[in-house]
């Protein structure tokens, strides 16, 4: 399979710190790829390295066919992007940043960059400069100088920050028909793990540095769809009825002492009895569909139930 966007062996390394340790991600052409990670877990720093804002210790960059170098001007100009908070021209209106940014990227149709602004909902704010708007707002413009160019890859670094909920509802709706009947290939970041589940085709989990994961959302739903979660007063006698009487060993044990268990095959009646059987008090059991946040946290955690 041909990828728009793959990284090898990626890696970075600042002040004898790694930051990002080998990473190969494959990213499909017109896909929404989420890139999920805790804070400090490497998602900026890969995505600078990308649009070439930071330069790789080791490994390699391909997108659209070719490798990233220093001089791969051309490339970028086929990209749009938000790496952490956009900076503009406060004195200047939105339109006129727009204009700007066009003008730099040899972009010369004007008459996109009022349906721009329409697009990402800044409407009205003509004569408005930005140094008067909202962060909301200032996100928006972000967004919409990210797409203005009509790039073939958008990055975007965390675009809702700072949204209000009919916002990232507006947004999202955005990036799906971008990426549906534009088919402009979206990597994104948020730490609204919601909000990557409504929109990722593929998502990557990074940790430490490292990708850990690199899934469809698809296989997610498919594998790990539901799961029974029990609520006991002795978790650790419990696991080890789990294990030793119901043979199951696809379970976490969470911070709480609830446990979840993640074996397709297991039946919740079946479960209730043994423990029964075994005195084991059952404060409640219940089976639940695992979120993108389940298995996020899941795989964070150690990885059980995950596949």
């Amino acid at each position: 399979m041909t990828y728009l966007l793959q990284t090898n062996q990626l890696s970075k390394n600042y002040k004898g710190n790694s930051i990002v340790q080998t990473v190969n991600m494959k990213i499909k052409k017109g896909e929404i790829y989420g890139l999920l990670g805790p804070n400090g877990a490497g998602k900026t720093t890969i995505m600078k390295m990308i649009t070439n804002l930071v330069k790789p210790t080791n490994g390699e960059i391909e997108i659209f066919g070719e490798k990233l170098t220093d001089t791969s001007y051309e490339l970028l100009k086929r990209m749009g992007s938000i790496i952490e908070s956009p900076v503009f021209y406060d004195k200047l209106t939105a339109y006129e940043n727009l204009d700007l940014h066009c003008e730099y990227m040899g972009y010369y149709d004007k008459k996109i960059i009022k349906r721009t602004l329409d697009l990402v909902g800044l409407k009205d704010i003509d004569k408005k400069p930005v140094k008067k708007f909202s962060l909301g707002m200032k996100q928006r413009l972000g967004i919409a100088r990210a797409i203005v160019t009509k790039p073939e890859l958008l990055i975007l670094d965390e675009p809702i920050n700072g949204l209000d909920p009919v916002g990232i509802k507006e947004i999202r709706e955005l990036l799906l028909m971008l990426s549906k009947e534009y088919n402009i290939t979206i990597l994104i970041s948020s730490h609204i793990l919601g909000e990557i589940e409504q929109m990722a085709d593929t998502i990557g989990v990074i940790n430490h540095g490292k990708l850990i994961k690199e899934v469809t959302m698809e296989h997610i739903l498919k594998t790990h769809s539901q799961y029974i979660e029990l609520d006991t007063p002795d978790p650790k006698k419990t696991a080890f009825v789990i294990e030793e009487k119901l043979n199951l060993s696809n379970y976490r044990v969470l911070e709480d002492g609830k446990i979840r268990i993640y074996d397709a095959d297991a039946d919740q009646q079946h479960i209730t009895k043994t423990l029964i059987l075994n005195n084991i008090d059952v404060n409640s059991i219940v089976k639940k569909t695992q979120s993108l946040e389940d298995y996020f946290l899941n795989l964070i955690n150690g990885g059980a139930g995950v596949a």
